[in-house]
């Protein structure tokens, strides 16, 4: 069974909603961090990371900050230009550019890690973004993907906004969009399993947290 190709349905994240996440998601810089000492410690000494859909590109600029090689691929020009922005006032080096997570301009086997947080489940061909990560993982490599499930409650997901410490407007918007646009463009596990080993994924590890989960996959 072939998952079906869905409109991109994100939140337009082009200029002025880039930017206003931009600001909004610089509250998760400890859990950028947290992550980016988890992926330090999974990874070779100079292993090549990719992470797709960056966005503001906070987790790359922590793993640079680790002495990670890293390149990036978003499909918001916005992203893009903001990430870089971002990378050059913290004096670290990423290459972020422009692309399709389900066409990811890289070659075959060119990297070690490949890393995807919070995007998989706005990707309008997630099956082929699946495949694509795939393709670009040298032999042994692992990709890394964490997201939201379907089955995640309005109440997990507002203490999540409340921890923010965003204001008040922020609060509205951000659990607007949860509650509208992210919960229902979420997978539940079983359906995320099945699009990965379709995929060429072989046994894929996936870890159920309050509001999602990782999908640890290793290229055989």
């Amino acid at each position: 069974m072939t998952t079906a190709i869905k409109a991109y349905k994100g939140m337009g994240m082009e200029g002025r909603t880039a930017r206003w996440y931009d600001r909004t998601t610089r509250k998760d810089t400890a859990e950028f961090q947290t992550l980016a000492v988890r992926i330090a410690a999974a990874v070779p000494p100079a292993a090549q990371v990719l992470e797709i859909a960056p966005g503001p590109g906070f987790l790359s600029i922590e793993l640079a900050k680790r002495g990670l090689p890293v390149s990036a691929v978003d499909i918001s020009r916005t992203f893009v230009e903001i990430a870089r922005s971002n990378a050059a006032a913290e004096g670290v080096d990423v290459r972020f550019q422009l692309g399709n997570a389900a066409a990811l301009p890289l070659e075959d086997a060119s990297v070690d890690f490949v890393v995807c947080r919070a995007a998989f489940k706005n990707f309008s061909e997630p099956q082929k973004a699946l495949m694509e990560m795939r393709r670009v993982l040298r032999p042994g490599g692992q990709a890394l993907l964490i997201d939201m499930r379907r089955d995640a409650s309005m109440g997990e997901v507002k203490e999540y906004v409340d921890g923010l410490g965003v204001s008040r407007l922020n609060r509205w918007m951000m659990m607007f969009v949860f509650r509208n646009v992210l919960v229902k463009r979420a997978y539940p596990l079983e359906e995320f399993r099945r699009m990965a080993i379709e995929a060429g994924w072989i046994q894929p590890r996936i870890d159920a947290s309050r509001m999602g989960f990782e999908a640890w996959m290793t290229k055989e």
